[in-house]
């Protein structure tokens, strides 16, 4: 081993930690470099979880291929139930939980059982040691349920690794997993800021757009859903079925906003308030209308799916309707929010509740329709002209003919 090489190892790690280099480029290039210090590393795997609504933690393998290294990077869910549960306790990380223990050696070569399935297929490719370390965060540091690193090291070597080399790569361990955690930690960051702000909103807090009463004036197609007969819905059925209820419907209506690039801001019980920004309002319009047609396609297939397993149904209505607003940080020094506010917010939400008294699913405004291109006008028929509570004047209000020109 060269000790020289290891010493440019550590330092490189420090480099990459603060670069903020992805974990797969973190653990290709910490062991192409363990490689070239003399350790012969053929297989790495680094787990490390996260703070993510769907996804419990991530999972980077690295495979040597002759003199090069290949990297893959697989993102898991729950571990706590199914055949998810039952892998993690056949694993060698759950028996180092449950002893206490950070180290788990297995000699292969020495024909040492593999009772582990996982160091099973690396015997039969030919490993012949395999080591299992966990790097334990102190308590202050933990973060959800990142409160480690896993790693697991194998060799093909003859002899399997020398004490000397486990020794050294224990070493180098605590540098590689703080490195992989400040990177985590910043994906965290992103991923948090833009599951509850919204991703536009979320991107700009990231960049430092944070001070209070800082805003910017845009204009922007607005957006705002809610569900028909909520509250009957909810005093009807069994309290366990509400949340559950609501999130198939927010999934439906997100979704479809997000696919066709709006931005989902708020969430207001079963209200949704979205923006969609482009280069030119027709584009904003078109997009917002490709939002509401697969917002209603995939409404519908959730309806047929949840009337089959006899669970509650609803249907979406909508209000459509183009002005300015001001988008920013509101709110005091320790409870920001960053949205939109105007009074084209209103009018927006004043709108969608007008969809239960002309009985329509979809009503957008005059200035949405002035918006739209030219020929994409003949989709719209008026409903006639209504006065919105908290808005001076009646405005004509339209709805989507869904025989009309497209």
């Amino acid at each position: 081993m060269d000790r020289a090489n290891f010493a440019e190892l550590s330092a490189w790690l420090t480099e990459a930690g603060l670069a903020g280099k992805s974990e797969t480029a973190m653990l290709d290039g910490f062991c192409r470099r363990a490689v070239a210090a003399g350790l012969p590393v053929a297989r790495a795997m680094v787990i490390i979880d996260t703070l993510h609504p769907v996804h419990e933690g991530r999972v980077f393998r690295w495979r040597r291929e002759g003199d090069e290294g290949h990297t893959e990077a697989i993102e898991y869910g729950p571990t706590d139930e199914g055949e998810a549960a039952e892998s993690w306790r056949r694993s060698p990380f759950f028996r180092l939980v449950e002893s206490g223990g950070s180290r788990l050696r297995i000699r292969l070569a020495a024909g040492q059982a593999a009772e582990f399935a996982s160091v099973v297929a690396m015997q039969q490719e030919g490993m012949s040691d395999y080591l299992a370390i966990i790097t334990r965060f102190a308590a202050d540091g933990v973060i959800g349920e990142m409160d480690c690193v896993y790693s697991s090291w194998a060799t093909d070597h003859p002899g399997g690794f020398d004490d000397g080399q486990v020794e050294a790569l224990v070493g180098l361990l605590p540098m590689l997993a703080l490195a992989v955690k400040c990177v985590s930690l910043a994906r965290i960051a992103g991923t948090l800021v833009e599951t509850y702000l919204g991703r536009d909103a979320g991107r700009r807090v990231l960049a430092g757009r944070i001070r209070r009463g800082v805003a910017e004036t845009i204009h922007a197609v607005l957006w705002y859903s809610d569900l028909r007969e909520f509250t009957r819905i909810t005093d009807q059925a069994p309290p366990q079925q509400i949340i559950p209820f609501l999130n198939d419907y927010a999934e439906a209506v997100i979704s479809a906003v997000y696919d066709n690039g709006g931005d989902v801001l708020k969430l207001i019980g079963d209200g949704t308030l979205a923006i969609f920004t482009a280069d030119s309002a027709a584009e904003a319009c078109r997009g917002a209308i490709a939002a509401q047609t697969a917002m209603q396609d995939r409404v519908a297939e959730l309806n047929r799916r949840r009337a089959g397993d006899d669970l509650p149904t609803t249907q979406v209505y909508l209000g459509l309707h183009v002005g300015e607003v001001f988008y920013g940080n509101i709110g005091s020094s320790e409870r920001l929010d960053f949205t939109v506010v105007g009074p084209a917010v209103n009018e927006v939400a004043r709108i969608a509740a007008m969809c239960r008294s002309v009985e329509r699913n979809v009503l957008v405004s005059q200035a949405f329709a002035d918006a739209m291109a030219r020929l994409e006008r003949g989709r719209l028929v008026s409903v006639g002209r209504y006065a919105l509570r908290g808005v001076e004047h009646p405005q004509e209000l339209f709805t989507l003919d869904p025989f009309g020109a497209t």
